[in-house]
């Protein structure tokens, strides 16, 4: 008898559970029996064929190269291959004495009749499959299109099944939310980062705490701001989906990213790491953890700063707060004043403004393709330089959707006076990241000169402070745009 290989294949696992790997078997048994054939290994693929390269079918080819068995036995010809390369590998094993059959064709590969029908039944099969891709291609770009994910969800969301949108998943979704927030807030390396995921209970998909580059997608991934990106075309798509974080998160988020030379590692995640400056020679104060205690230290050599400890710096941020608080009839005071300026804004003018930017980005992004096609640019900066507009565009829409919504609510302006009136309870209170983040909120310069701290405030901080000590006038619109932007940055405060 002689000794040939059995190969059977199916296109995706979930077919290969069914019965199709069984069906080829039994059919390639049959044959061989019929025909005096021994089947002495079997080869089975889960992949597709639309692509060669296949593992195991490479396998099997080396195997017949070196000689260990004389003839293959293949289901049917589109089992063998659906594209033309792997069908002229199989035309040469011919060519090389090895018999080739077919257990449902009765094709004499062995004569030029047998091999010319052969021939035409693959490439029919390859004209099947490159069909077959166009179609399915065509009916993702129509989801993508409609704000659909097509794929699996990422983590954080869940699937609903075909022609549905993705939903934020009640266990993975605040998690992730967190995660991203808490690296947007800078005080995390990616491996501290990690190390916060594994804390918080995240896990991938296959049920595993992330890898350093599970937490590099996923901060990379503008799906959870709400925008569908395709990695290999560059293509983006506003999507239907909630989003997890803010298009002003996300980008932050791209911003620490990019800013960083390389993945640091930082031992200890101290709380105002890179806030404070000298204000000698204007380097970042460096934390060292001694006898217990952080200290913030200047390393210039012969610079007459001195040091600051971390508990130190802590009570002279809230001797600082404690200068910007508000009493209860201030905070009454500035809500009126703020409801006054909401009902005089000019929401028109507003909106018009906003969709003529929205207009030029559109049209900058739509000259990109011309430089493109001109050669002016090559296609990875126009990939970069979309995906910076796609999210300018996107920022620029979300603007426009908060401004239809007239900015925030009375109970948003409550919540922010609210605040206002207890800032030094609000950073004793905080958490290591809520600190760090307030500090960077209400302080633009953070200066240690010698042995003298200078904690600088904010404009619209400063503002607060100054239209108290007005009696009567109408409102600042400045002043009050200015407090409408920072009301998001205290939302996770």
């Amino acid at each position: 008898m002689k000794p040939c290989f059995g190969y059977i294949r199916v296109s995706t696992q979930k077919q290969g559970e069914g019965v199709s790997l069984e069906a080829q078997r039994d059919a390639i048994t049959a044959f061989a029996s019929r025909h005096n054939l021994s089947i002495t290994e079997w080869f089975e693929e889960k992949e597709t064929a639309a692509k060669s390269g296949r593992p195991v079918f490479s396998r099997m080819l080396k195997l017949l190269e070196r000689g260990r068995a004389r003839g293959l036995i293949i289901h049917k010809i589109d089992r063998s291959a659906r594209n033309l390369k792997d069908w002229a590998i199989i035309s040469d094993l011919s060519d090389a004495g090895i018999d080739v059959y077919f257990a449902t064709e009765s094709l004499d590969f062995r004569s030029r009749g047998g091999r010319l029908t052969a021939d035409i039944q693959a490439v029919i099969a390859a004209d099947y499959i490159r069909n077959l891709r166009e179609e399915t291609l065509k009916g993702m770009n129509g989801r993508l299109k409609q704000g659909l994910y097509p794929f699996r969800a990422p983590i954080g969301y869940r699937d609903n099944g075909r022609g549905k949108e993705k939903t934020i998943c009640p266990v993975n979704g605040p998690q992730v939310r967190q995660v991203l927030e808490l690296y947007a807030s800078g005080a995390h390396s990616m491996r501290s980062l990690q190390a916060e995921a594994e804390r918080l209970g995240l896990r991938s998909h296959t049920g595993r705490p992330l890898t350093l580059h599970g937490i590099e997608a996923t901060l990379a991934n503008p799906f959870y701001a709400g925008i569908i990106e395709i990695k290999r075309t560059g293509a983006r798509f506003d999507g239907i989906h909630q989003p997890l974080i803010t298009l002003s998160t996300f980008r932050r988020i791209q911003a620490i990213r990019s800013g960083r030379a390389g993945k640091k590692v930082t031992k200890h995640n101290h709380t105002y790491r890179g806030l404070i400056r000298c204000g000698h020679c204007d380097r970042v104060l460096s934390p060292e953890l001694q006898k217990g205690h952080v200290y913030y230290r200047c390393h210039t050599i012969g610079c007459p700063t001195k040091t600051i400890r971390e508990d130190w710096f802590d009570y002279f941020v809230q001797m600082r707060l404690a200068d910007f608080e508000i009493s209860e009839g201030d905070a009454e005071r500035l809500v009126s004043d703020f409801k006054t300026w909401i009902g005089q804004r000019d929401l028109a003018a507003e909106r018009q403004a906003l969709d003529l930017q929205i207009g030029r980005a559109t049209a900058r992004m739509d000259r990109l393709t011309d430089l493109l096609v001109d050669s002016i640019i090559d296609a990875d900066t126009y990939h970069q330089r979309k995906r910076e507009m796609a999210l300018e565009i996107a920022k620029l829409r979300e603007d426009r959707t908060k401004l239809e919504e007239n900015d925030r609510s009375t109970d948003d302006v409550n919540k922010f006076f609210e605040l206002m009136k207890n800032l030094v309870q609000l950073h004793r209170l905080a958490k290591r990241d809520e600190k760090r983040q307030l500090v960077e909120i209400c302080f633009s310069n953070r200066t240690l000169c010698e042995a003298k701290l200078d904690l600088e405030p904010y404009n619209w901080l400063q503002e607060i402070k100054n239209r108290l000590s007005v009696s009567n006038g109408d409102p600042q619109r400045d002043t009050f745009r200015t407090i409408a932007d920072i009301l998001k940055k205290f939302e996770h405060v």
